[in-house]
């Protein structure tokens, strides 16, 4: 009798001891983990993709950073020296002098526009933007990866930009400070409204329809061949409402330091689209707009 109330002794104790052990186990895994922890994943997450994402333009240098220096040289050949010395100067500066900061521009605003629409859909086509997805990572940072990657490529190509067009006129500096905001801040308005592209996009010719048909025009009609106070009051009021106008302008004020507009304004309007367009691309991705369907 002794024995057996030993023995159920020791085996309720047992039984309690294994039940508190469960308790702690199903604790750890329910008990979110420490906020360091989870930053530090998040941030190597974001790491990963960035280096992902350049070394993907990175490795094809001769694809992604050649062909727009040496369209940048023909324009500069083209229209800064040969169509430029037959007119006078604007803004008080050489013709070549004034277009070099939209020319910059627009090399940055297509590079970083192209760089993430392509990367983009091409997860999306390779399927393993899924498993990024499904993965405990959040949206916010698979956006800041891609248009990081989109940064980077817009600040490379600007910056090969630059060194050519040096070969062709004399800049300034204006404000660099301001060179660099406007630099980052376009890339990573533009690289945004990439990932939109290609979030939509169904096939490839999908992501050519909006840089064809939108972007390009906007850009040639942004001011990076003439002032906009060389046009019909009319035209300077339709020109006003075109975005792109503001970033060239502010670009070329930090250059040269004029501008058609005034430049908070211009800080404002970019501001405002990188936020519009930032909020937008988390709401795509966490509806699975062009994912799931």
């Amino acid at each position: 009798m002794w024995l057996q109330f030993n023995v159920f002794k020791h085996s309720r104790k047992k039984i309690q001891w294994l039940l508190y052990l469960n308790h702690l186990e199903r604790a750890a895994v329910l008990r979110p983990p420490p906020y360091s922890t989870t930053l530090r994943a998040h941030l190597i997450a974001l790491q990963t993709i960035l280096i992902k994402e350049t070394l993907r333009f990175l490795r094809i240098w001769i694809q992604t950073l050649l062909p727009p220096a040496v369209t940048m040289a023909l324009y500069f050949i083209i229209f800064g020296k040969l169509i430029g010395s037959q007119l006078g100067p604007v803004d008080g500066l050489s013709y070549t002098q004034f277009i070099a900061p939209g020319l910059i521009m627009l090399a940055v605003i297509t590079n970083a526009y192209s760089n993430v629409v392509s990367s983009f859909f091409s997860a999306k086509f390779q399927r393993h933007i899924e498993e990024m997805l499904v993965s405990p990572l959040p949206n916010t940072i698979i956006v800041l990866g891609f248009v990081g990657g989109g940064v980077a490529r817009g600040l490379a190509v600007g910056s090969v930009v630059t060194v050519v067009s040096l070969f062709f006129t004399d800049l300034h500096w204006e404000h660099p400070f301001i060179i660099l905001a406007v630099m980052i801040l376009t890339s990573m308005l533009f690289a945004l409204g990439g990932l939109i592209n290609g979030i939509f996009a169904k096939s490839f010719d999908d992501i050519s329809i909006i840089p064809t048909f939108v972007l390009t025009p906007l850009i040639y009609l942004g001011g990076i061949f003439y002032s906009v106070k060389m046009l019909p009051p009319f035209w300077q009021d339709v020109s006003l409402l075109n975005p792109i106008l503001y970033m060239i302008n502010a670009f070329r004020f930090g250059i040269l330091g004029v501008s058609d507009v005034n430049i908070y304004m211009a800080f404002a309007i970019i501001l405002l689209f990188i936020a519009v367009l930032f909020g937008v691309s988390l709401w795509l991705l966490h509806r699975g707009t062009g994912i799931r369907s």
